[in-house]
């Protein structure tokens, strides 16, 4: 990334959402903030959940030309009309997914803190890859995605790249000269005004 460019914001959705006053928030964030994507990361496996989720979140984002993609479910984002998908398995499924989805879907992987497994991601067709979290969690195994993974892989590697779990405002600044998206989301959502959390986290980005 160049020193004049921000990073962008990439929203992720909560991993339960209650589909009467969600779709509301959710326009209420993209009314807010330049956001680059979405990211549907609902913890549900129903088939049928997940398909009215995505058709009211996607009415929302292509409503305001924003890409919506869904974790995992690549048949799924097809059927439904969604932009592409978000795979957690790292570079493992990227080419079978590229080749079932075609070049004009999104497909990106979560990489964890693996250079190795995002470089082969990228090589595979990832359209970006993901690292994190970058913040302390309970989630995962401890592992965090340091700033140095971060500098090392924009002054190497044309692949973009998100930078998310557990993102802070100190994290963020660190972050922000090193990564091209901000994956943020219950970062915001848990706030009791996920609006003006945002603002407050986007407020990092130059900071």
């Amino acid at each position: 990334m160049s020193d004049t460019e921000l990073p962008q914001i990439y929203l992720i959705t909560p991993p339960e959402i209650e589909l009467s006053c969600f779709p509301d928030q959710l326009a209420s964030v993209l009314d807010t903030a330049d956001i680059a994507c979405v990211r549907m990361a609902l913890a549900t496996k129903d088939e049928d959940r997940l398909s009215r989720a995505a058709d009211a979140l996607r009415e929302v984002a292509h409503a305001r030309d924003v890409a919506i993609v869904i974790d995992e479910h690549v048949q799924l984002s097809e059927r439904l009309g969604l932009d592409g998908v978000h795979l957690t398995d790292a570079a493992r499924s990227v080419a079978k997914t590229r080749k079932e989805l075609g070049k004009d879907a999104i497909v990106g992987a979560f990489c964890g803190a693996s250079s190795h497994e995002g470089m082969s991601a990228g090589e595979n067709g990832a359209d970006y890859v993901a690292f994190g979290p970058v913040g302390s969690t309970s989630l995962g195994d401890g592992t965090l995605a340091e700033k140095d993974l971060f500098e090392w892989w924009s002054a190497m590697i044309e692949v973009p790249v998100v930078a998310e779990g557990a993102l802070d405002a100190d994290i963020i600044a660190k972050l922000a000269p090193f990564t091209d998206f901000f994956g943020l989301g219950e970062e915001i959502w848990r706030s009791e005004d996920p609006v003006a959390k945002l603002k407050e986290l986007h407020g990092a980005f130059t900071a």
